[in-house]
């Protein structure tokens, strides 16, 4: 009797130990933060400095000019124009007076960010749009296939002020925070989620030209060049150190590609791991010199079903986009404008909040 109760101990005691051990290691792994370092190599890129000229990411009020347009349904030109304000067309390409002025160069050419002679002293701002001597961004909204859709299209006279942010300003595992809460430490103009590096062990980290993780995997991943451009690549085919050589100041490891040189790089059927074949999703794409669409979808709700991958890419094409790349999606996806949430984030539809996640892309005035 003595010896089997001895043995009971031993098997209570051992199945205790290895509860504990597994909780722990469970914990460690989706739970307990990391913070890591970087790897201590940085890209050659010759940053210039930024200009003092923006406001509070968290002013989302009028603007000097009194504006008062919503977000445009993208129901014309493409949303270009992005609605009309009380002192003419608004939007990106409009020609809305505000409190701008400028008449162009001794060439003839017209002067502005947009080539229609505007500067500013002060950032012009409505509900959808901002605007000063190096930014433009307007937020329009779309309907796509039994979707809400919704679209920021950025100009920007440098691609410096596009930039990533990490949660807490720490780079490791389990280091997340809302999509806003980064945003605002960021004081961001604009940001989506990013690629949520964070929940994996692979897939490079190259953000605002510093690598961070150099381990790859066999998945495609978006480059940033410190000319702008974008690109996707197969981290199979080339190693961090030579990205970083080449000139790329951000890498961003999800995917897949969308576009490529304005063709779709996805097809029918194709997901990510076992995602749904609808889903939530964040898009990044290029169009010209200095020229992006951030693009977030919602879904997983009564009102919009969500994107396939292949809707999504069909989508950024017609509206004139050379290169895209599908970042972290559903419950991550996420759209911050001026401080406010412009979608619908939601994990499960039954309520709609924002998962805190690892990283940002986002728009505006790096600090220092």
């Amino acid at each position: 009797m003595g010896k089997w109760l001895k043995r009971c101990r031993f098997g209570v005691v051992t199945a205790i130990i290895l509860v504990l051990f597994t909780s722990y290691a469970l914990l460690d792994v989706f739970v307990i933060p990391h913070e890591y370092s970087d790897v201590g190599v940085t890209s050659n890129t010759n940053s210039t400095s930024k200009k003092n000229n923006t406001s509070s990411a968290n002013n989302s009020g009028s603007g000097e000019s009194g504006n008062n347009s919503n977000v445009n349904d993208g129901s014309g030109n493409n949303g270009d124009n992005g609605g009309n304000t009380d002192n003419g067309n608004g939007g990106l390409l409009g020609s809305g007076n505000g409190n701008g002025s400028g008449s162009g160069d001794d060439n003839g050419n017209n002067g502005g960010l947009l080539g229609d002679g505007r500067t500013f002293d002060e950032p012009e701002i409505t509900d959808n749009s901002y605007r000063d001597n190096d930014i433009a961004i307007t937020i329009s909204q779309y309907r796509v296939s039994d979707t809400d859709v919704y679209v920021a299209d950025v100009r920007v006279s440098s691609p410096e002020y596009l930039f990533s942010a990490f949660a807490k300003d720490k780079y490791g595992r389990n280091v997340t925070e809302t999509t806003s809460a980064i945003a605002s430490r960021a004081d961001a103009i604009l940001a989506v989620n990013g690629d949520y590096y964070g929940a994996r062990n692979s897939g490079y980290v190259i953000r605002n030209g510093v690598l961070y993780r150099s381990r790859g995997s066999n998945d495609e991943a978006l480059v940033m060049y410190e000319d702008g451009t974008l690109a996707t690549v197969r981290e199979s085919d080339v190693s961090a150190e030579q990205l970083l050589n080449d000139g790329a100041v951000q890498v961003w490891s999800f995917g897949p590609g969308l576009l490529t040189d304005g063709e779709i790089t996805v097809s029918a059927g194709q997901e990510v791991g076992r995602a749904m074949a609808s889903n939530p999703r964040t898009a990044l794409a290029y169009v010209e010199d200095n020229h992006y669409l951030f693009v977030v979808a919602d879904g997983r709700t009564g009102d919009s079903d969500g994107l396939s991958l292949l809707e999504l890419a069909t989508f950024l094409q017609s509206l004139g986009a050379k290169d895209a790349y599908n970042l972290d999606g559903g419950g991550s996806s996420t759209m911050v404008f001026l401080g406010k949430v412009v979608n619908n984030p939601t994990t499960n539809g039954r309520k709609v909040s924002e998962r805190s996640v690892s990283d940002i892309v986002c728009i505006g005035y790096e600090k220092s």
